[in-house]
C-alpha cells in the first residue's frame, strides 16, 4: 500500500498488520498474566509473600524496561533500521553482534552486583519493610534468586529489537507468554513461599530468549564474540541510549517512589505495595495489548518517514496513532472507574484475597484509570521522538513527572491513603502527555489538532453514555451484564456519531476483501 493511500484512509496497512500481530501476542500474554496474578492473589493475598514478590521482582523489572524500552526501542531499532535501509547485510549483522556482546557483558556485571547488594537495595526501595524482619528477609532472599532474570530478559529484548527491525513481529510478540506460563506452573507446583515464584521467573526469562533464537538464525544472525567501542553504529546507539536510559530510569523511579510510599503501612494501610501492583496490572492490560502494540509497530514506520523531505506522512501516522489509542483507552477508563469493585472481586476475589484486599485495590484502580488515555497516548508520542532520534526531550519530561509524582504523593497520601498514590500517578502522567504533545507540535510545525479534538469529543460522548449504562445495569443486574450492555452502547453510539476510528479499527480487523465493510465508505473520506 502506498503512503498516499494510507494517508487517505488514515490507516497504514503495514503498521496495522504489525500492530495486530503484536496486540494478539500481548493479549495472550496479558490473559496469562491475569491468570498468574489471580493465582498469586488467591495464594498470597496482599500480605507477606505477595509484597515480597512485588518488591523483589521490581528491581529486575527495572532493568527489563531499561533494556527493552530504553535501549531496544529508543536506540537499537532506529539505528539498526538505518543500517538495514542504507548499509549492506554484513555491516548490519556486524553491528548486531557488537551490540549483543556488549549487552551480555554489561548485564552480567549488573547481575552480580545486584545479588551482592540485595540487602541494601531492598531497604532503600521498601523502607517500611525494615520494621518486619520476616518480610525483609523473604524479600532479600527472593530478590537474590530472581536477579539473573536481568541477563536473560535483556538478551531476549535484544532479540526482539533485531526481529522488529526486520519487520518480524510474530515470534517476539508471543515470547512474553512463556514468562507468565512458567510462573503459573511453578507457583502451582511449589505453593506459598519464595521458591515457586522465583523459579518461575528464571525459567520464564530463559524460555522468552530461547524461542526467538531460531527466527534470528533464520534471518541470518550468526553470533560472534567481538568487543569494540569505536564502531560508529555503537556510538550512535550510545548517543541515543543514554538520555532514554535516563528517561526509563526516571519512569521506574516513579514506580519506586510509589513503592516507598506504599510500604508505609502506618499511613496508607497494610498491603499497600501489593494493592498498587494488582491495580496497576489491570491498568496495564489495555495499555499492553493496544497502545504498546501500536507504539512498537509504528516505530519502524516513523523511523522511515523522518527521512522524507515532507513530514506530512509522519504527522498523518502520528495523528492516526493518537486517535486510535484514544478510541480504545477512553471506554476502558469508563469500565475501570464505574466497575472497579466488581471487576477486582471477579478477577482476584477468593482465598486470601479478602474484602479488605478488594476494597483497597478497587480504590487504587479507580484513581489509576483517570490517567489511562494519557499513559497510552504518551507511548505514541515517545515513539515519534525516538524516530526523530531525540531521546533527551522525553527524558527531561520524565524528570519533571518524577518531581510532580513525589510532590503529589506527599500531598494526597494522608487524606486519600493508598488511593492518593494512584491519583498522583495519574495527574503526573496527564501533565507529561500535554507537555510532550506541545513540544512535538512545535517541532513538526503543527499537528492535526482539530481532527484529533473532533474525534476526541465524539469518542467522549459515546464513552459517557457507556459509563451511565454500565452503572445502571450493574446496580440492577450484575457485573457481566453491565459490561455487555456498556459495550453494545459504545458500539451503537459510535455508529450514530460516525466515529471514524471505529470504522478504521474494523477495517484493520476485517480487511476490505471480506466484504463486511462495503457500506458507509464515506467514513473513510479525508477529513478537513
Amino acid at each position: 500500500m502506498s503512503i498516499n493511500k494510507y494517508a487517505h484512509s488514515g490507516l497504514s496497512a503495514a503498521v496495522a498488520r504489525s500492530a495486530g500481530i503484536i496486540s494478539l501476542g500481548t493479549l495472550v500474554s496479558r490473559l496469562l498474566g491475569f491468570v498468574r496474578d489471580l493465582i498469586i492473589a488467591r495464594i498470597f493475598g496482599v500480605y507477606l509473600y505477595a509484597q515480597a514478590f512485588v518488591i523483589a521482582f521490581r528491581i529486575p523489572n527495572l532493568f527489563r524496561d531499561l533494556v527493552g524500552e530504553g535501549m531496544a526501542n529508543a536506540a537499537i531499532v532506529p539505528v539498526l533500521s538505518e543500517y538495514h535501509l542504507k548499509r549492506s547485510k554484513p555491516e548490519f549483522w556486524e553491528l548486531a553482534n557488537l551490540l549483543l556482546n556488549l549487552l551480555a557483558v554489561v548485564l552480567s556485571v549488573i547481575t552480580v552486583c545486584g545479588i551482592v547488594l540485595a540487602p541494601l537495595t531492598v531497604r532503600l526501595i521498601a523502607p517500611g519493610f525494615i520494621a518486619s524482619a520476616d518480610k525483609l528477609t523473604a524479600t532479600i532472599q527472593l530478590n537474590r534468586i530472581i536477579f539473573p532474570f536481568i541477563l536473560l530478559i535483556g538478551l531476549a529484548a535484544f532479540a526482539t529489537a533485531v526481529l522488529n527491525t526486520l519487520k518480524n513481529f510474530a515470534v517476539s510478540a508471543f515470547a512474553p507468554c512463556f514468562l507468565n506460563l512458567a510462573i503459573i506452573i511453578c507457583a502451582l507446583l511449589f505453593g506459598e513461599g519464595t521458591m515457586g515464584l522465583a523459579s518461575g521467573v528464571l525459567l520464564g526469562g530463559l524460555l522468552q530468549l530461547l524461542v526467538q533464537v531460531p527466527s534470528l538464525y533464520k534471518k541470518g544472525f550468526r553470533p560472534k564474540f567481538k568487543l569494540s567501542f569505536s564502531h560508529p553504529g555503537l556510538t550512535q546507539v550510545k548517543k541515543l541510549m543514554l538520555p532514554r536510559l535516563a528517561s526509563s530510569g526516571i519512569y521506574q523511579l516513579n514506580n519506586f517512589v510509589d513503592t516507598i510510599f506504599g510500604s508505609l503501612a502506618a499511613i496508607v494501610g497494610e498491603g499497600g505495595v501489593a494493592v498498587l501492583y494488582f491495580a496497576y496490572r489491570l491498568i496495564q492490560f489495555p495499555i499492553g495489548i493496544f497502545s504498546n502494540a501500536v507504539a512498537q509497530a509504528i516505530l519502524p514506520t516513523f523511523s522511515t518517514q523522518v527521512f522524507e523531505e515532507n513530514q506530512d506522512n509522519l504527522k498523518t501516522t502520528l495523528d492516526w496513532g493518537l486517535r486510535i489509542v484514544i478510541f480504545v483507552m477512553l471506554p476502558a477508563t469508563a469500565v475501570f472507574m464505574v466497575l472497579a469493585r466488581p471487576l477486582v472481586e471477579t478477577l482476584f476475589g477468593g482465598g486470601r484475597f479478602d474484602a479488605y484486599s478488594s476494597s483497597l485495590t478497587s480504590q487504587a484502580l479507580f484513581f489509576y484509570s483517570i490517567g489511562l488515555a494519557a499513559y497510552g497516548s504518551t507511548k505514541i508520542l515517545q515513539s515519534c521522538f525516538f524516530a526523530l532520534q531525540d531521546t533527551v526531550t522525553p527524558a527531561k519530561v520524565s524528570g519533571l513527572a518524577l518531581l510532580n509524582n513525589i510532590i503529589l504523593n506527599a500531598l494526597f497520601m494522608f487524606p486519600l491513603k493508598i488511593a492518593g498514590l494512584a491519583l498522583a500517578t495519574s495527574l503526573s502522567g496527564i501533565i507529561s502527555f500535554f507537555i510532550l504533545f506541545s513540544i512535538l507540535s512545535r517541532r513538526l510545525g503543527g499537528l492535526h489538532r482539530q481532527k484529533i479534538l473532533k474525534s476526541f469529543w465524539r469518542i467522549l460522548a459515546a464513552t459517557l453514555a457507556m459509563a451511565a449504562v454500565c452503572h445502571l445495569v450493574n446496580q440492577s443486574l450484575n457485573f457481566g451484564w453491565a459490561l455487555l450492555c456498556g459495550a453494545l452502547t459504545y458500539i451503537l453510539l459510535c455508529f450514530i456519531l460516525r466515529v471514524r476510528e471505529f470504522k478504521e479499527l474494523l477495517s484493520w480487523l476485517l480487511p476490505p476483501e471480506t466484504g463486511f465493510l462495503r457500506g458507509g465508505s464515506d467514513w473513510l473520506k479525508p477529513q478537513g
